[in-house]
């Protein structure tokens, strides 16, 4: 396991508490509004070793309370589920962000996480223009999460264009009867094609009639401007 880059003290990361961030290099979407597509797409070392990473993590111990696991996409590095074991055996809270298209690792990694941040990037009939054709990887991941093996949320960034009113509506019933959703507002500073640079972000007053919208699927709709 090799990780592009660890930030040792967050507090937006994992809400609720203090944690490290480690961030695994590489893909398997490409969105073209992605902020961290340095990592997501143009990885290059030096690259942090899992020993490494470990015993800086060791060291922050007095500091932070938990780590997430963030990306890139951290699903795509098959030894993930043996790293999230090592970090659990030194006792931390675990935290990973993915985007569900690797479910059977998802599904191994499940006894080692305290919770996981699932993106909903848009409807199904959309995942086309994030480099997916077939959605039913996703799919599996979001029944997974229902399941109730461990603390979850699906989470919505919602980029004009990618996510629209419709969108809204598909997506909630995808996360019917889900633990938690949570609508994120996009910045178009970092995107990485130029054109999503460009849009505007919706205004707050649309964020939250999407929000309203999606209540009548999920109990516990939120609004992060963060």
């Amino acid at each position: 396991m090799k990780f592009a880059g660890l930030q040792k003290t967050s507090l937006l990361d994992y809400p609720g508490y203090v944690a490290s961030v480690l961030f695994t290099p590489g893909c398997n979407l490409h969105c073209p509004y992605c902020y961290n597509w340095r990592i997501a797409f143009q990885p290059s070392p030096p690259f942090l070793s899992e020993k490494d990473a470990l015993e800086i993590l060791r060291q922050r111990k007095r500091y932070v309370d938990a780590i997430v696991i963030t990306g890139g996409e951290p699903t795509i590095h098959n030894d993930l589920p043996t790293f999230l074991k090592m970090t659990k055996v030194e006792n931390f809270i675990v935290k990973l962000d993915t985007n569900g298209f690797r479910p059977d690792i998802l599904e191994d990694c499940l006894p080692y996480l305290d919770y996981v941040a699932l993106d909903v990037k848009t409807s199904p009939r959309k995942y086309h223009m994030l480099g997916a054709g077939d959605v039913s990887p996703l799919l599996k991941s979001i029944d997974l999460l229902k399941s109730g093996k461990v603390s979850y949320e699906f989470r919505i960034t919602v980029v004009p264009e990618v996510v629209v009113a419709r969108d809204i509506e598909e997506i909630g019933e995808l996360c019917r009867g889900a633990e938690r959703l949570i609508l994120q507002q996009f910045f178009p500073e970092n995107a990485y094609e130029g054109c999503f640079k460009q849009l505007n972000p919706y205004s707050v007053e649309i964020l939250h009639l999407f929000a309203s919208i999606l209540r009548n699927y999920v109990n516990e709709v939120l609004v992060r401007y963060l």
